[in-house]
């Protein structure tokens, strides 16, 4: 018996059984008329026919399985991203930040108890005149802080909770200061001798507590987060971790060095306005850090040991200094609010409390002094 092949279209199929049963033995039949045999239908362009001749199955198709695999993962980074999106205080900077306030103050309160050990022979008592006069300033800075803090969190910027500030002066050489999240704030006695003045103080304490105000801290650890988990699957790409030993050290120095400089700049920017809030001279800010460029410049810190500004976590001095006298727009009329009349009463006040606290220590002093005679 005779098969026509599969390949041939059903109207073909038909004009040849046709002629195979007149004729009784196979034979080809030619026809002049175009009309009779018509066009073989796999010489068709429709899409209905390529897909008869094609496989079943690709071997070029992705499988559904990678697919999955591939897109589930994006698909939850993008939502994570989009959740955790977080804007900073005041500039308005967009961030991403996968912690919570909650675990931040945490880890301050321990890494504060663990530092308080730490320091304790060196820790100043609290009726000392620096560490009377750092809480002093302090409490009016905290106090303007909880009113940014409202402010900002009143529309929508950060939920973010403002927890009251711990001042801790270390006996030490050092000039620095810092803060832990929890607002636990230290400051070393070394950074006395560019500070002269309660407005000065006024401009370092209210740097430090702008950071936890932004929750630089937090963000900081979610950047790490993020380049462990490029690390990491780095490694899956590039087992011998030569991609790795590249993606540590261009992110330190494309990402985290960068972001940092912007931090401490976002410090002193809110930190000008908590002093002017607390009625604390802003310009003093210039000043304070035009004395640590002096003291830089006369070799007492050596330039050659402070590296290039693309390469540092901190801004050049000069960098600081011109980007404060662009700010005394924004916290000039803040401090000269209502034509001074605020700030001068209150000035006022704080002169009268500085007064009072050198009174009581030149008294402490004496009954000291006495004690030490007695014995």
């Amino acid at each position: 018996m005779f098969v026509l092949p599969r390949f041939i279209g059903a109207a073909s199929r038909q004009c040849l059984s046709s002629t195979l049963t007149r004729r009784g033995r196979p034979r080809l039949v030619v026809s002049t008329r175009t009309t009779t045999i018509p066009k073989a239908s796999f010489l068709s362009t429709s899409s209905s026919t390529r897909a008869n001749i094609q496989p079943p199955h690709s071997n070029n198709s992705i499988p559904p399985y990678m697919i999955a695999m591939i897109s589930l993962p994006l698909v939850g980074a993008g939502y994570l991203y989009v959740r955790y999106q977080d804007e900073v205080p005041l500039t308005k900077r967009q961030r991403w930040i996968a912690t919570s306030t909650k675990w931040e103050t945490q880890m301050g309160d321990q890494e504060f108890a663990k530092l308080k050990r730490q320091y304790k022979s060196e820790i100043l008592p609290k009726d000392h005149r620096a560490s009377v006069t750092v809480q002093r300033v302090g409490s009016r800075i905290a106090q303007a802080a909880l009113e940014f803090s409202q402010e900002y969190n009143s529309i929508g910027n950060n939920n973010n909770t403002f927890v009251q500030p711990t001042f801790t002066v270390v006996r030490s050489d050092q000039a620095n200061a810092f803060v832990l999240p929890g607002n636990h704030i230290f400051v070393f006695t070394g950074l006395f001798q560019y500070i002269q003045t309660e407005d000065e103080l006024a401009a370092v304490l209210g740097h430090e507590m702008a950071h936890t105000l932004a929750r630089h801290v937090g963000e900081k650890i979610s950047s790490n987060l993020l380049v462990q988990l490029l690390g990491s699957l780095s490694l899956l790409v590039d087992p011998s971790g030569s991609l790795l030993s590249l993606i540590i050290p261009s992110a330190s120095l494309l990402r985290e060095m960068p972001n940092s400089r912007t931090q401490e700049f976002e410090a002193d920017r809110i930190g000008m306005h908590l002093a002017s809030r607390a009625c604390f001279d802003p310009r003093a800010a210039q000043h304070f850090f035009k004395k640590m460029k002096q003291e830089e410049e006369k070799g007492k810190r050596s330039r050659n040991s402070r590296p290039p500004e693309f390469m540092s976590t901190h801004p050049s001095h000069d960098s600081r200094i011109d980007s404060m006298h662009g700010w005394l727009q924004e916290t000039n009329p803040i401090y000269n609010r209502e034509d001074g009349t605020v700030c001068r009463k209150m000035r006022e006040d704080i002169a009268q409390s500085r007064r009072i606290a050198a009174q009581r220590h030149a008294a402490r002093e004496n009954q000291h002094q006495q004690q030490r005679v007695l014995a």
